[in-house]
């Protein structure tokens, strides 16, 4: 089989062709612009691919309900020109063939499930943090979507003590992707994350609101494992401060083996590292064209 695979980010996209193994062929990128004008990109490389059903993991919020009339299209982003695009209906006039459409973290979950991290179980939970924090949810074997998706990065966090940065998420302030995305560490800090030292107090702070999440995520859904992926957890030195301060605020109360003797392996990096997305989405292309 040759699936398109196209992983939607805010700032980039990137189109690639693989096939039922997981395995990338062939694979492009180009910035995020306007909807019309980014895609044209995508339909000229996916034209002469002979693709027998498309992939897509996409920035959202989108509309994830086969029953709505607006199924398929992204619904409230801030993204310039992206409110209300039917991204699926777009594709669908250059190639009629089945289209997968869920979240980009969604499709990130999805692979790391199929092929990375998580898999061989049938729970994890998968947070990029970078330009935004998002969440895909895998649950007993499937893709959580519930009402609309899972939108983890904007939950309420508790504000750390050294912390009076007013938080940079312009719909909820000092929600999680206020305080712990890469845009609020550089305008909390007045540089990017990467030219902060290792030993900076900036990523004991990010850790502490990072952990925060991840302790009620834990207690929520109890996944089998945790996967941090995006920019921002390129810097290493979070994973160990993360899973530190996540057991410091279970304090033992998950009885699990995983949690109290092996957290190493429990909150762990992605294993197909910054290919989740695009893996994700190609798995994605691959159910859209499985008997249901």
């Amino acid at each position: 089989m040759r699936i398109g695979a196209i992983e939607a980010g805010g700032t980039k996209f990137i189109c690639g062709v693989g096939n039922e193994k997981g395995e990338i062929l062939k694979r492009i990128n180009f910035p995020t612009e306007a909807p019309e004008k980014t895609l044209e990109q995508a339909v000229a490389f996916f034209r002469d691919k002979g693709v027998e059903a498309i992939g897509i993991g996409s920035f959202g919020p989108i509309d994830l309900d086969r029953s709505s009339p607006a199924y398929g299209r992204v619904t409230t982003t801030p993204k310039s020109g992206w409110a209300g695009f039917d991204f699926v209906g777009y594709m669908k006039r250059f190639f009629p063939v089945p289209v997968g459409f869920d979240t980009d973290v969604n499709a990130a979950v999805f692979g790391e499930a199929k092929w990375g991290a998580a898999k061989g179980l049938d729970s994890c939970v998968y947070y990029t943090i970078g330009t935004g924090v998002g969440v895909g949810v895998y649950a007993e074997g499937k893709l959580v979507h519930g009402l609309v998706h899972p939108e983890g990065g904007h939950v309420l966090t508790r504000r750390h003590p050294e912390d009076n940065f007013k938080g940079a998420c312009p719909f909820h302030g000092d929600c999680l992707e206020g305080m712990a995305s890469g845009p609020a560490i550089e305008k909390r800090w007045g540089v990017k994350g990467n030219e902060l030292p290792d030993d900076h107090k900036a990523w004991e702070m990010e850790a502490y609101y990072l952990a925060q999440a991840l302790t009620g995520v834990i207690l929520l859904l109890s996944p089998k494992k945790v996967i941090l992926g995006g920019g921002v957890m390129h810097q290493k030195q979070l994973f160990p401060l993360v899973r530190k301060q996540v057991a410091q605020n279970l304090n033992g109360y998950v009885a699990s083996p995983a949690i109290l003797d092996d957290m190493d392996n429990y909150i762990v990096p992605p294993v197909l590292g910054d290919n989740a997305g695009l893996c994700g989405a190609l798995a994605l292309g691959i159910t859209a064209v499985e008997p249901k």
